[in-house]
């Protein structure tokens, strides 16, 4: 047979030639692995919808972040779950609140540890929306005084960046100028600029009792058919100051990571989120995925599309993973 063609095979004919030409990689380094903290003792609480992620109290914490460590993850994001809750979210911003003790106890123990604060008001208000609410609509310009201080009270307490996650319009310039204003010029801002008003969310809402009490978040988190507006949104995040972007769910929106990671030269981030973590693990326990293979592949993807860090409940499992391949 007298044809011409190329043998692309020749650089798969084997597992070392796979490895070395290998173009994307995991590493723990990669990951930001979330952590609820919970007020009390002695707790520590499966979520049901999330099998293998649990609510912690404070006394249980240490020993969680040793594991985390010893895994060779470099960094956390605090979530807060407070007894708590009124119309204005005070738990959250509150210099003893349940994110800021812990990122004290953190820190002290595990320095090297970068602790990322989650900004938000929605665990903290009774009525599960992210900002100030007056005759049913959740108020912007008002909003933001609330965020600032938060930003403020995590900075305080330690916390190595900021990550605010409410969407309200101007959140990243308030928050970036009271931090100035308090002396944390330092302090970076990891932004959830691109958030969509997802579906995905349900199962982080069960971990962080944040479902809205009325109506949807649709007024200020974004449209899933919505292209071209995240890009509108990094920018205006980019602009007021944000050090990173967060584009958040990840594994339904890979060609928006890709497309603020041609646009902005800041180091982006996706959020691997609850409802893609319990797909996959409500699947693999029942026998009908490899959920290893699955788990790689869907970060393997991420990375692929231009993500820097992933914000994933797999940190751990793949962390080991990434050790027991190593061996």
């Amino acid at each position: 047979m007298n044809i011409e063609f190329t043998r692309h095979r020749r650089l798969r004919n084997s597992d070392s030639m796979r490895s070395i030409l290998r173009e994307t990689h995991l590493r723990a380094e990669d990951f930001i692995y979330p952590i609820f903290a919970v007020e009390g003792e002695n707790k520590k609480n499966e979520v049901p919808s999330m099998p293998g992620v649990f609510h912690l109290s404070l006394d249980l914490l240490n020993a969680e972040i040793e594991e985390i460590v010893s895994l060779g993850i470099k960094s956390i994001i605090l979530f807060g779950v407070p007894e708590e809750k009124d119309d204005v979210g005070t738990q959250a911003y509150h210099d003893n609140g349940i994110v800021q003790r812990a990122t004290r106890q953190v820190k002290e123990a595990f320095p090297e540890l970068v602790v990322v604060a989650d900004t938000c008001l929605c665990q903290y208000t009774d009525h599960g929306h992210c900002g100030i609410v007056e005759n049913g609509k959740i108020l912007n310009d008002p909003t933001l005084d609330l965020l600032a201080r938060t930003a403020v009270s995590q900075a305080k307490a330690g916390a190595d960046i900021i990550a605010p996650s409410n969407m309200m319009d101007g959140f990243v310039a308030a928050i970036r100028y009271g931090l100035d204003e308090a002396g944390f010029e330092h302090i970076p801002i990891m932004s959830y600029a691109v958030k969509y008003a997802s579906a995905f969310y349900g199962p982080f809402r069960d971990a962080a009792h944040s479902t809205p009490q009325f109506g949807d978040r649709k007024t200020y988190q974004m449209d899933p058919a919505n292209r071209d507006e995240a890009l509108r949104e990094a920018q205006s995040d980019i602009e007021e100051g944000a050090d990173f972007l967060i584009v958040k769910p990840a594994l339904a929106y890979l060609d928006i990571i890709r497309d603020v990671k041609n646009n902005f030269n800041a180091p982006v981030v996706a959020y691997n989120v609850s409802g893609e973590y319990s797909m996959i693990k409500a699947a693999a326990q029942n026998g009908w995925v490899d959920e290893k293979a699955m788990v790689m592949e869907m970060l393997i993807g991420m990375k692929r599309a231009g993500v820097d860090l992933v914000i994933t409940y797999f940190a751990k499992d793949v962390a080991r993973w990434l050790k027991e391949d190593q061996q």
